[in-house]
């Protein structure tokens, strides 16, 4: 192969390289400009000081309201409870695989809790509302049929195996000779996973614990099947809630005019979904940063 050729074939590749990267530029700028551009129109017809002051939502009835409040509690009603739930085994999970399982058991146990990534969320949506909320009911009678309490629980299964994945792959990443030096101080196992182990991978663990409670807030058929639809400023677990995204969902595919004030809540309540995740992810961005190890 001449020189000329190579450098032709390397400079073909960075080109296409930059397009594919280019792809994705322009399509996060298309969404963002089409969610902004929606809710300026939004906001030109309804005020934002009552968008995000009044505690009434019913965009449909007559006469209005436009309060997102009520959707931004069951929002985050289902991600805390759903952390409750997919944090502490993820991570404990997590621990057991990198620190104490055996490589034949981890070869086992991992892909099998991966597979749970892999199972369409409406499944756990059913699963939810036909399984976890009539078990629910058999210990807490009271429990409404649509809740929060289940839709969180099966939110947090959907959500476990990211947790305890990327987790482990932090922990794993983490040089045998600190656990060995940890070792050679007299520390036991469960000593060297969460005194040493866990605090070296903060950073990975921290990055998997982000993208559970962002995707648990992007959630969509588990909440719209499991959790109701009913907006409350209610934090009880056990009665019907609605979050953004069920609200966006059931909205879509009611039948409402393209164009109305109605269709166009749904692009006022995905800006404030996306203003949430990327705080988020900065805020996870800036906790990384801090407490990133180099080995």
């Amino acid at each position: 192969m001449t020189k000329k050729k190579y450098l032709f074939q390397e400079k073909l590749i960075e080109v296409v390289l930059v397009l594919f990267a280019s792809i994705s530029i322009l399509t996060t700028i298309g969404i963002v400009f089409s969610l902004l551009f929606e809710t300026m129109i939004f906001f030109s017809e309804v005020s934002i000081f009552e968008f995000f002051t009044s505690i009434r939502w019913a965009p449909v009835f007559d006469p209005p309201s436009f309060g997102v409040l009520p959707l931004i509690t069951g929002t985050l009603l289902i991600a805390i409870l759903s952390s409750l739930v997919s944090l502490p085994l993820g991570l404990g999970t997590a621990i057991f695989l990198s620190e104490f399982a055996s490589s034949k058991v981890r070869k086992v146990i991992k892909p099998i809790i991966e597979l749970l990534a892999g199972i369409p969320s409406i499944v756990y949506g059913f699963f939810a509302l036909t399984f976890i909320t009539p078990l629910l009911r058999s210990f807490l009678p009271n429990t409404d049929i649509f809740n929060a309490l289940s839709a969180s629980i099966a939110v947090g299964i959907m959500t476990l195996p990211m947790v305890a994945s990327l987790s482990e792959d932090a922990m794993m990443s983490v040089p045998n000779s600190i656990r060995q030096g940890a070792y050679a101080l007299g520390s036991t196992k469960l000593e060297v996973a969460i005194h040493v182990i866990v605090p070296a991978a903060f950073s990975g663990i921290a990055s998997s614990f982000v993208l559970a409670i962002s995707r648990a807030i992007g959630e969509t058929m588990i909440v719209a099947i499991a959790a109701g639809q009913t907006p409350s400023m209610s934090l009880n677990p056990l009665g019907s809630i609605q979050t953004m995204t069920g609200f966006m969902v059931n909205m879509a595919l009611g039948d409402i005019q393209q164009g109305s004030i109605e269709f166009k809540t749904v692009f006022a309540v995905g800006s404030v979904l996306f203003v949430i995740t990327l705080i988020m992810n900065l805020f996870a961005k800036y906790v990384i940063a801090k407490n990133r190890e180099v080995y």
